[in-house]
């Protein structure tokens, strides 16, 4: 059963979304220089590259990342071709069947160059879009190939708000790289840092098709 990886690679010169703190990583002890083994030391910001939004990341007092279920990570998901959609929209979303899914992975345009680079014009979900997977789809789990569900510049940030304001979505993954791969059904395993308090952490997601 073969497994994809849709994670971006981690590493100093990864694309960032403007603002975050930059990506850093460095040996402490080299087996090389003498010492008695291979150590490092990383920093870097909860929304690095491939990672999970948990509620607390726009609604106070609302969930934290070590507070998702594991049952919402792993399990049966639906990947959404929106081809060359300028957004992800209720209409977009419809046309896939999606109507029982219980996790929705959505491609754009994005996934040709996410892993690369950051662009101000990235495809996202539109409020009326956000809101048809909260309201109507209900699944557990939501991830798009995108830096941010918003559009960047998106006042209020509705699709956020709608998503991580759902009484059934656990979590919204952002920053996937789903470039080359069949829409359809997938088994998922999405593993984020058990971050304690945390609106957000890194993650390493895996698709299996069924």
């Amino acid at each position: 059963m073969p497994f994809f990886d849709v994670s971006v690679p981690v590493h100093t010169k990864m694309p960032l979304y403007p603002g975050d703190p930059p990506m850093k990583f460095q040996f402490i002890r080299r087996l090389a220089h003498g010492d008695t083994s291979n150590n490092s030391w990383m920093s870097l910001g909860t929304h690095t590259g491939t990672h999970i939004d948990a509620p607390l990341h726009f609604l106070e007092d609302a969930a934290p990342v070590d507070r998702i279920p594991p049952d919402a990570l792993v399990g049966p998901c639906v990947l959404v071709d929106a081809g060359d959609a300028p957004l992800v929209t209720r209409d977009v979303l419809r046309a896939a069947g999606i109507e029982k899914a219980q996790r929705v992975l959505v491609r754009t345009t994005n996934s040709a160059w996410i892993a690369r680079e950051f662009r101000d014009d990235f495809v996202a979900f539109s409020e009326d879009g956000a809101r048809y997977l909260a309201e109507e789809v209900r699944p557990v789990l939501v991830g798009i190939d995108a830096p941010s569900l918003d559009p960047r510049g998106t006042e209020g940030h509705p699709a956020h708000m709608a998503i991580l304001g759902s009484d059934t979505i656990r979590g919204a993954i952002e920053w996937l790289a789903l470039g080359g791969l069949e829409p359809g059904p997938y088994t998922m395993f999405c593993g984020p840092l058990r971050l304690v308090g945390a609106e957000a952490a890194p993650c390493r997601v895996l698709l299996s098709r069924l």
